[in-house]
């Protein structure tokens, strides 16, 4: 199957996932095998020797085998089990001060140094209409490294069997705790990745995630009316022992809801998930107006991802990449200006080096050490998302480590790092913030959203309402959704708890550019109170 094919996955209850499926279908045994580290450094120098001899200035190199297992399930039955696995060489050089670029899946020497010679043909032709030379910051090779993402248990080694029986456990327990419907999945992926350049380095990575995520529908026999709760895990950079893990991975909000840290009980948040999807349909309508929202990480996360993360990338800013919702208001004179994103309440950081977080790597895909760095300090602009190309215009002297490619066959380009809201300094927890609240909104989960070509207006929902009135909590509420304008929102951010709720959530399929690439991204944080947030009701009233 090539790179560019997708498969919609019907029955999945998420709004229309699409799933990027790239390479070959395979068994699943091929999903645990390797490609000889001296094999791939063979390849990568015979790529790096024809793009000098070809006139490079300089070039990097990417022996790739990326490894993808997919298990779909339906109340009682398997619904699809996909095993793919794509493997080759994307080579990128400069000639004349210009890029160019090349893969092929011929992992042979001779092809590495034809894809070389081509890419250098390329860029000398692209030259011809090159008004301005790259500037690649400068980086310092590392030589010969190797870097692995800390997991327990490799996730392509527990039999299909045995994942299908726990999908198939998470169904009949659903079922059972009174849904009508539900679906059940499991997404890993294995990217083992080779980069050499001609600054010295030669890195060997192998990254692992997980995703399983699932939708429970309880559906009103008499009137028709029907509701939905999706799993409350975050997608992972771990390994199968994300699902077999202690009760330690627990949070148990002041509501009785638990969400999960670093292990989860599928099981468990799948009844939870049934009893609420079945209270959901007796709760009352939210009536419209301004609240206190008091956030949950398993929503925050996306409001993160849309109204930080993706207007704080570079070419955003710079109107080089307007696909997937467009460019940026935070354009580059408000770095100058220092303007204020937020209250001093909130900094916002970018961390590829998180343990267990979707984008957790020691070597982004140009060979750049990855890093944490501010975005929002105290309130402030204070920097942007950046690569080797892009680091001059902001008068930075090195990249950020934030290149990544979704495929050998990609060219690698500006993809977000993990960017998280950082926890309170002082003590706080949940019970205690809401404790402070009036009248407010506790929002579990993230829902549907919506949000303009600049990042600046937007609307969220969620998956789990409850009411504030005077410090508690006083029973669940349905068809909430809050409008906000980015600054605004941001500056209304009156606390966020401390750093002992801090916990992940994510995107496992977020896509970008032209032709789209999909990437893998974590957002951290605590729960965070935000005050006098504009609150809409969603439900559609009908003739």
């Amino acid at each position: 199957m090539d790179r560019r094919d997708f498969l919609t996955i019907g029955g999945l209850g998420l709004a229309g996932l699409v799933l990027p499926i790239h390479g070959r279908a395979v068994a699943a045994e091929e999903l645990l095998s390797t490609l000889d580290v001296s094999l791939k450094k063979a390849i990568a120098d015979a790529a790096l020797d024809a793009a000098t001899k070809a006139g490079a200035s300089y070039c990097d190199v990417r022996v790739g085998r990326y490894l993808r297992q997919f298990v779909l399930t339906r109340e009682d039955r398997v619904e699809n089990v996909v095993n793919t696995e794509s493997s080759g060489i994307g080579v990128r050089v400069i000639v004349n001060g210009t890029w160019g670029f090349a893969a092929t899946s011929d992992l042979t020497k001779d092809g590495a140094a034809t894809a070389a010679a081509q890419a250098a043909a390329i860029a000398r032709a692209n030259s011809r209409a090159q008004t301005e030379p790259v500037q690649l910051a400068r980086v310092k090779g590392v030589g010969e490294v190797a870097w692995s993402t800390p997991i327990r248990k490799n996730a392509m080694a527990v039999p299909l069997k045995d994942k299908a029986e726990l999908l198939l456990a998470v169904n009949a327990a659903a079922l059972k705790a009174g849904a009508n419907f539900v679906s059940s999945n499991m997404f890993a992926i294995n990217e083992q990745k080779y980069f050499a350049s001609t600054d010295g380095s030669y890195i060997d990575q192998d990254i692992h995630r997980i995703w399983v995520p699932f939708t429970v529908t309880a559906v009103d026999q008499a009137s028709g009316k029907f509701r939905t709760r999706d799993g409350l895990s975050a997608p992972m950079g771990m390994g199968y022992e994300y699902l077999d893990g202690d009760a330690s991975g627990k949070f148990v909000m002041p509501n009785g809801v638990v969400n999960y840290g670093n292990s989860y009980d599928m099981v468990e948040d799948a009844i939870a998930a049934a009893q609420q999807a079945r209270e959901k349909l007796k709760a009352p309508s939210v009536k419209p107006g301004k609240y206190d929202l008091v956030l949950d990480p398993s929503h925050l996360w996306l409001t993160i991802h849309e109204s930080v993360g993706h207007p704080l990338e570079l070419d955003r800013v710079l109107g080089y990449e307007a696909n997937f919702a467009g460019t940026s208001f935070a354009t580059l004179d408000k770095l100058k200006s220092r303007f204020r994103y937020g209250s001093d309440t909130v900094t916002l950081f970018a961390d590829r080096t998180q343990p267990h977080s979707l984008g957790a790597a020691q070597f982004d895909d140009e060979g750049v050490r990855t890093q944490r760095w501010d975005l929002v300090k105290d309130g402030i602009l204070v920097n942007y998302q950046a690569i080797r190309d892009q680091a001059h215009i902001i008068g930075a002297e090195g990249s950020h480590g934030c290149c990544y490619a979704d495929s050998w066959s990609s060219v690698q380009f500006q993809r977000m790092a993990n960017v998280s809201l950082a926890p309170g300094a002082g003590k706080l927890g949940v019970a205690d913030m809401i404790k402070d609240v009036e009248n407010g909104i506790y929002i579990i989960g993230d829902g549907s959203f919506s949000i303009d070509q600049q990042r600046y207006n937007a609307q969220f929902g969620g998956q789990l309402f409850y009411e504030i009135k005077d410090g508690r909590i006083t029973g669940m509420l349905e068809d909430v959704a809050y409008q906000i304008r980015t600054p605004e929102f941001w500056n209304s951010c009156a606390a966020v708890c401390d750093a002992g709720d801090y916990r992940f959530g994510g995107s496992f399929f977020d896509g970008k550019g032209q032709p789209s690439q999909s990437s893998a991204v974590s957002h951290g944080s605590s729960t965070a109170r935000f005050n006098g947030v504009n609150v809409i009701n969603t439900a559609r009233k009908l003739g």
